[in-house]
C-alpha cells in the first residue's frame, strides 16, 4: 500500500489552512468562542472550524432546501449550514440539551437565520422517524451519539432524495476504529463504517478531515 500523502498537519500548518478557506464570520467565532469559555470540558464536541465552511459548502453545491442535523450541540454547524440556505431553506436541528441549544439559538437569531431552523428538542430517532418516509432530504449531517449512528443512517438513506448527501463526523474516532478492543464508542464508529461501506443504496467516501469525515451520496 503506498500512502498519497506525508504532509503532517502541524498547527502552524492548520492556521494557514483556515486563513485559506473562508472566514468565520462574527456570529460563528463569537459561537465558538463561548462555546469553548461556557463549556471547556465539552466543546470538543464541536464540530472542527474548517468544517463550517465546508458544510456550507456542501449546502450550496447541492442546491440544498432540507437540511436535517443529528446532534446540534451549541449550533455551530447548524449556523454554518442555515447561513447558506436560501432564503426558503429549512434545517431540522436534532439535540436533546436545552442548555447547549439556547447558545445555539442566540447566535442564529443574532446571524438573521433563526427562522431557518427548526430546533427539536427530543431524541433524533423519534424525530427522524416522525419525518414523512418518501425521499425529501437533500442534506443530512449526523455528529451525534455513537451508538446510534446505524439506527439514524437507517433513518435518514430512504428519506434522502436521489443525489441527496449525508455527511457523518467523527468517523475514525480518534483513531479508536483501529484499536483492538474499542470502547463501546469506537466499536459502534468501527461498525458504522462497515455498514457504510456495504450500503448499495450509497456512494461513500471516507476522508481524513478532524476526526474524519465520511461523504455518502445517495444513487
Amino acid at each position: 500500500m503506498t500512502k498519497g500523502n506525508s504532509t503532517k498537519i502541524t498547527d502552524e500548518l492548520y492556521r494557514y489552512v483556515l486563513a485559506q478557506n473562508p472566514p468565520l464570520d462574527e456570529f460563528q467565532r463569537g459561537l465558538v468562542a463561548t462555546t469553548w469559555e461556557k463549556f471547556p470540558e465539552s466543546a470538543g464536541m464541536q464540530s472542527a472550524e474548517e468544517q463550517g465552511p465546508l458544510l456550507a459548502f456542501l449546502v450550496r453545491l447541492t442546491g440544498a432546501k432540507h437540511v436535517v442535523e443529528v446532534g446540534t450541540f451549541t449550533g455551530f454547524s447548524a449556523l454554518s449550514m442555515a447561513q447558506a440556505l436560501p432564503a426558503d431553506g429549512r434545517l431540522i436541528a436534532c439535540d436533546v440539551s436545552r442548555e447547549w441549544t439556547a447558545y445555539g439559538r442566540a447566535a442564529w437569531e443574532a446571524a438573521g437565520v433563526a427562522d431557518r431552523i427548526d430546533l427539536r428538542i427530543a431524541p433524533a430517532l423519534d424525530t427522524l422517524r416522525a419525518m414523512p418516509a418518501e425521499p425529501h432530504i437533500d442534506l443530512a449531517y449526523v455528529d451525534a451519539d455513537k451508538e446510534n449512528q446505524i439506527l439514524y443512517w437507517e433513518e435518514l438513506v430512504p428519506r434522502l432524495r436521489p443525489g441527496g448527501l449525508i455527511v457523518t463526523d467523527n468517523t475514525l474516532f480518534h483513531g479508536t476504529v483501529l484499536d483492538e478492543s474499542p470502547d463501546s464508542r469506537g466499536a459502534s464508529v468501527r461498525a458504522f463504517n462497515d455498514h457504510v461501506r456495504a450500503d448499495a443504496r450509497m456512494d461513500s467516501v471516507l476522508l481524513a478531515i478532524s476526526d474524519g469525515l465520511t461523504l455518502s451520496r445517495k444513487r
